[in-house]
């Protein structure tokens, strides 16, 4: 069996798909309670209390670990302990890029130490480092519904956003070959896109223009404040605004592990093309 955490999410969701298409028993995990679908068992647990864990994980051989906000207020050690003492002997970390790029950024302290203690835990183990998400465009789905146009800063900045779908199929992989056990996985796209472009891409998807308006740093920043701790907000906008050379690099994992190119944020557009109508 395999238990996925924030199975809600953007990529859990995909990742219990491909788990019950590909015949493996799954049990979907989150705080909140939601329905079963395909034959998936769900059940409710929380990540703060890691001994709410235990009967998810009774039988379990993998364990997919997503933890919300960056892990803040988790200890990881105790939840791999949990996992340990369950019999699990893979788990499969999601982490983020800007853990390696970015090593001493506070906004990802405590993705660093989920790294360091499922490195440390025992069982088998594979990291999954994404860059950042095609879906983060969902922000913009409000302004492109009521006036075709999204406003962002950085216009013409582009990074390799990658499909949370592609995080999935990795992730699948990993949870379902021990191949990958010990790998650190860097997922990107297949090329650097500008929001500028992605705004063209959704609007392209859609039929009808989207425009496009710049926003100054301060003004993307006050935006972002009202929902994002400002350590996160001041990290986000420096990736967005100066990436290093790492981070506006197109990483070849997604193609090995899949055997095929990463998606593009114009194939993300098309296949969500209903948020923004």
């Amino acid at each position: 069996m395999i238990v996925v955490t924030g199975a809600t999410a953007n990529v859990g969701r995909p990742l219990v798909q491909a788990l019950a298409a590909a015949g493996e028993q799954v049990t979907a995990v989150s705080r909140r309670r939601a329905e079963t679908q395909n034959g998936v068992r769900h059940e409710q647990a929380d990540l703060a209390v890691p001994e709410s864990l235990a009967p998810v994980l009774d039988g379990a051989d993998a364990l997919y670990l997503l933890v919300a906000g960056g892990g803040e207020g988790l200890d990881p050690r105790a939840l791999l302990d949990v996992a340990k003492a369950a019999g699990v002997r893979r788990v499969v970390l999601q982490s983020s890029q800007i853990t390696g790029t970015r090593p001493d950024a506070p906004s990802h302290a405590h993705l660093r130490a989920f790294e360091d203690a499922v490195r440390q835990s025992g069982p088998d183990w594979t990291v999954l480092r994404p860059g950042g998400f095609a879906s983060n465009a969902y922000m913009w789905a409000e302004s492109v519904r009521s006036r075709r146009a999204v406003a962002a800063p950085f216009g013409d900045i582009a990074l390799p956003v990658v499909d949370p779908a592609d995080i999935a199929e990795v992730a699948a992989a990993a949870l379902r070959d021990g191949r990958h056990a010990g790998r650190t996985y860097e997922l990107t796209g297949p090329a650097p896109v500008s929001p500028r472009e992605q705004a063209r891409a959704i609007g392209d998807a859609l039929g009808s223009p989207v425009r496009f308006a710049e926003l100054t740093r301060a003004e993307a920043r006050s935006a972002m404040l009202r929902f994002m701790p400002e350590p996160v907000v001041d990290g986000t906008l420096s990736v967005l605004g100066e990436p290093t050379p790492a981070e506006a690099r197109v990483s070849p994992d997604v193609e090995q592990v899949l055997g095929r190119r990463a998606r593009t944020f114009a194939e993300w557009a098309v296949r969500n093309a209903e948020a923004f109508r």
